[in-house]
Parts: structure tokens; C-alpha cells; sequence
């Protein structure tokens, strides 16, 4: 089990970034959340396999198709057990 806390920079409020990590997590089979900071950013915490984690941290490097990430950086946690995923305010 693997968690890693993620912010993602660029242009990624207003083109549905939560809601395309929270997809890209449930399909991955992963918990955790996502929000919106008010510098701009998107944050989100990602728990499960170590491959699947790492599968979706590739896909917020490139996020949806209307947004532009100029950059990720993520830290590793110890895993909590989150049930469920969420995409917070």
C-alpha cells in the first residue's frame, strides 16, 4: 500500500481536474480526495497499490484536455486507510 500527497500546478482550476482524478482514481481502484487551493492549485491524496498510484501520477502529469500542467510534485505518506474517494471544495 502506497500513499503520496499531490500538488499539481498550471492551469488546472475551471477544466474539470478534479472530477478527471477522481475517475482516473476510481478506475484505478484507489482512495483518498482532491480539491482546489485558492493559490490555484489542485491537491490530492492517493491511496492503494504502489503501481496503480504511480499509473495515476502519470495521468495528472498530463491531466484533461483542457487543462495545462506546468507541474506536479508529490511527497510520500504513510498510508492511512481512507475508504472511498472524494472530491472535496
Amino acid at each position: 500500500m502506497r500513499r503520496v500527497h499531490v500538488l499539481i500546478s498550471g492551469r488546472v482550476q475551471g477544466v474539470f481536474f478534479r472530477d478527471f482524478t477522481r475517475r482516473e482514481a476510481i478506475d484505478h481502484g484507489l482512495t483518498g480526495w482532491v480539491r482546489n487551493l485558492a493559490d490555484g492549485r489542485v491537491e490530492a491524496v492517493l491511496e492503494g497499490p504502489h503501481s496503480e498510484v504511480e499509473a495515476v501520477l502519470e495521468r495528472l502529469r498530463q491531466g484533461p484536455p483542457r487543462a495545462q500542467v506546468d507541474g506536479t510534485e508529490h511527497r510520500e505518506e504513510a498510508p492511512e486507510g481512507i475508504e472511498g474517494f472524494s472530491v472535496r471544495g
